[in-house]
């Protein structure tokens, strides 16, 4: 249970190996000395997967057309993984459960290692977690108050401190399910997909950490919900993947302090259960991720004369055949390939490259098992 202020909270330093050490409440996040530090982060071109079935974590290097295993993955954890992010500086993975968040350095090889010092925030519920682009800040969207929990990133250690409290918020309808926080490119705005319960939007100051809620969005039906999120380069258009009665992509224009205006044609088909959604390196296609019908949706984004008159046409061949239950898809560091993570399996990772005939056009090119079989692979992290 969350408890906040100086006098309710305590802090549990939460290590992969599962081993609570609880501290008094004048130090929320204890000073971090001595111990390990983490390395230069890997330049590996590189993909994490949350194994929900197997409390594993699975990773890979990716090649050219190919998926290998990094040093001792798949990796057993102590705890039901739920959700994951790679820092922008490709040194740390931070690992979000219903227990907590786990830290770990990623080494020049692809493997994980723990702190042997660094804290982690008291029973955190973690659904989703973002960090901003600068690096400074993990954001993690909690999954039992209607708030948001930010922290501050140690770089050297990977520890997090609390410098202020929790953002609350209120849906404006439906059933809250919080699923799928994201950060802006320029730092500025903080989205999180809650769904039946809609959408809410932040405002974020990059320099001390503080988000203010700025609009909520409602799905405008008790059927539909908003489960996956993703925003352009130059944070102009948000995408929403939605399931339900009025399911597809929502595509949303942002405005000035995050407002959102839908564009005309919106919400445009996709397969069963559109749970995530991603955009290529160029931003010229979108892909949805159909969890309900085990398919990959993919469009072409077509510019308008108006803000609100961009569009969406589906590419050829799509939607694309992917594993059962597929929900979280991302794109490489190289931009050459597409990632798919199902959580029924069969597979457990697929790898797309994109068509060099037809632009934007998926072609499988390698799967693999994340994990013992069931794996449950639930979500999964790239490196930049």
């Amino acid at each position: 249970m969350k408890r906040r202020g100086c006098v309710q909270w305590w802090a549990v330093i939460a290590f992969a190996t599962g081993v609570p050490v609880f501290t008094g409440c004048s130090s929320f996040f204890p000073p971090i000395s001595g111990g390990s530090s983490g390395g230069g982060g890997s330049t590996s071109n590189l993909v994490y997967v949350a194994n929900q079935t197997a409390n594993s974590i699975g990773g890979f290097a990716i090649g050219t057309g190919t998926l290998t295993a990094v040093k001792n993955a798949p990796l057993a954890v102590s705890y039901t993984p739920l959700s994951m992010v790679v820092t922008p500086s490709n040194s740390l993975l931070y690992v979000g459960a219903a227990t907590g968040i786990f830290v770990y350095f990623i080494n020049s090889d692809g493997s994980l290692t723990t702190p042997s010092t660094g804290s982690q925030p008291a029973a955190v519920s973690a659904p989703s977690l973002a960090v901003s682009p600068d690096g400074q800040w993990l954001i993690a969207l909690d999954g039992t108050t209607q708030q948001l929990d930010i922290f501050k990133i140690s770089a050297s250690t990977g520890g997090l401190t609390s410098v202020n409290a929790p953002t609350t918020y209120s849906p404006s309808s439906g059933t809250w399910q919080p699923t799928v926080v994201r950060v802006s490119p320029d730092g500025t705005l903080i989205f999180a997909a809650l769904g039946t319960a809609g959408d809410v939007v932040f405002t974020f100051n990059t320099s001390t950490g503080v988000a203010a809620t700025s609009h909520t969005l409602a799905t405008g039906d008790a059927a539909t919900g908003d489960y996956g999120l993703a925003v352009n380069a130059s944070t102009t258009y948000l995408y929403i993947a939605r399931s339900g009665s009025k399911g597809g992509v929502s595509v949303f224009s942002v405005g000035t302090g995050g407002a959102l205006n839908s564009v005309t044609g919106s919400p445009f088909a996709a397969g069963a259960g559109t749970y995530s959604v991603t955009l290529d390196k160029s931003g010229t296609y979108v892909y949805t991720a159909n969890r309900t019908d085990g398919t990959i949706s993919g469009y072409t984004i077509v510019p308008g004369t108006t803000t609100a008159a961009l569009s969406l046409t589906p590419l050829s061949g799509s939607p694309y055949t992917s594993g059962a239950g597929v929900q979280s898809i991302g794109v490489d560091s190289t931009g050459k390939y597409l990632l798919a993570a199902a959580v029924n399996g069969a597979p457990d990772l697929t790898m797309y490259s994109f068509d060099i005939a037809v632009p934007g056009k998926l072609d499988p090119a390698t799967s693999v098992a994340t994990g013992v079989d069931p794996a449950g692979a639930f979500a999964l992290a790239l490196t930049h």
